[in-house]
């Protein structure tokens, strides 16, 4: 199975990317996300989520290991295929995912193409208290594989064009790690988080995210 690809960009089209490695040409496919970030002629390094079926073999890429897991995660769920799941991570970051989830937030989820209202409501049901999916070398709560370590695109940062989240990810769950410690249950832990993570930012020490959730299971 491939798990990634570093490489040059050699084409972009409307729902994959030729990546050059090695004179060896892979058809990759992505979301707008993460094709909006991808320079004709520009080094990439993308995680990789292959998927076998009887008559074809795709690859999907990623910018960071978090969508890698969660597009994966996401197709678990009856009625999320490739497409959809590629979809919701067009709108919705890892971090506004786990947020999502963990507050049954089906507004949200439901912005994405081709995700109706009980879908949406179905997605965010089935997420509700889950720990984040596990990282290539199947880990959790380690899957910050962020831009500063992997992709070189040449499209800049811009609020159209986020650079995806990555080290926050394992900053929450070691915060949900802390609550889970303390004996507090994890669907609580996890919504307790998530709405800690909500008012102080992706920015906010494991410390600052804990006495946040606590605040929050007191009230």
């Amino acid at each position: 199975m491939i798990g990634s690809l570093k490489g040059l960009v050699a084409a972009t089209g409307e729902d994959r990317a030729l990546i050059e490695v090695g004179g060896v040409g892979y058809l990759v496919f992505a979301g707008t996300r993460t094709l909006s970030r991808l320079g004709q002629g520009a080094a990439v390094h993308l995680f990789i989520e292959t998927q076998l079926r009887e008559d074809s073999l795709k690859l999907f890429g990623f910018l960071s290991d978090a969508e890698r897991a969660w597009f994966a995660k996401l197709q678990e769920i009856t009625g999320v295929g490739a497409k959809v799941a590629l979809s919701i991570l067009d709108v919705l970051s890892p971090n506004q995912l786990m947020e999502a989830a963990a507050l049954e937030d089906k507004v949200s989820i439901a912005r994405a193409n081709g995700v109706g209202p009980k879908l949406a409501a179905r997605i965010a049901t089935e997420l509700k208290g889950r720990p984040p999916p596990a990282s290539l070398m199947g880990q959790t709560g380690t899957l910050g594989f962020s831009e500063g370590g992997s992709p070189v695109t040449s499209a800049p940062e811009s609020p159209q064009n986020p650079v995806v989240e990555g080290p926050a990810i394992a900053d929450r769950s070691q915060a949900v790690s802390a609550l889970l410690n303390l004996g507090i249950a994890q669907p609580e832990a996890l919504r307790a988080v998530a709405l800690a993570s909500r008012s102080l930012g992706d920015e906010a020490s494991v410390g600052a995210l804990v006495k946040a959730a606590l605040k929050e299971i007191g009230r």
